[in-house]
């Protein structure tokens, strides 16, 4: 799907090094994002939070997701429906241990952010299945109830 998508438009690439990227980030955060890592289950607070706004990358603060967008899919991980446009993410196939899954990563400084499946809700059937360590909630101060939706 993103392949082809924002063709014309690709964002400044942000990169760093990895003393620079430790220095920056959680070990947490550096363990997903930089190692391609994958949080516990259930262990983030994005995974249930309902405030309105904008997730963005932990890393460059790149905008990937809305939580217009934000679905319980009951994994225990931040589920999304779409990215926030289609260039905000790129994909790539990974395989391995028997099983081809497609990766997700910011297409700003390639930090992986988790991965997409075809067994999401409509509009698009598909869940982005993201770590809430790669992501940072800009919330929505035009809102009125924080706490709804």
């Amino acid at each position: 799907m993103n392949d082809e998508a924002g063709a014309g438009r690709a964002p400044t690439k942000v990169t760093k090094t990895d003393a620079e990227w430790r220095a920056e980030l959680s070990p947490a955060q550096y363990v997903v994002t930089r190692a391609n890592g994958t949080e516990p289950p259930f262990s983030h607070p994005y995974h249930a939070l309902k405030t309105p706004g904008t997730y963005a990358c932990v890393c460059c603060k790149a905008p990937l997701f809305r939580s217009d967008d934000k679905f319980d899919s009951r994994t225990g991980w931040p589920s999304f429906v779409r990215p926030i446009t289609d260039d905000a993410v790129e994909e790539h196939v990974e395989r391995g241990w028997f099983m081809r899954r497609t990766e997700v990563r910011c297409a700003t400084c390639d930090a992986h952010l988790g991965h997409v499946f075809a067994d999401g809700p409509q509009p698009t059937g598909l869940r982005y299945c993201i770590n809430g360590n790669a992501l940072r909630l800009r919330p929505d101060t035009s809102a009125g109830d924080a706490n709804a939706g």
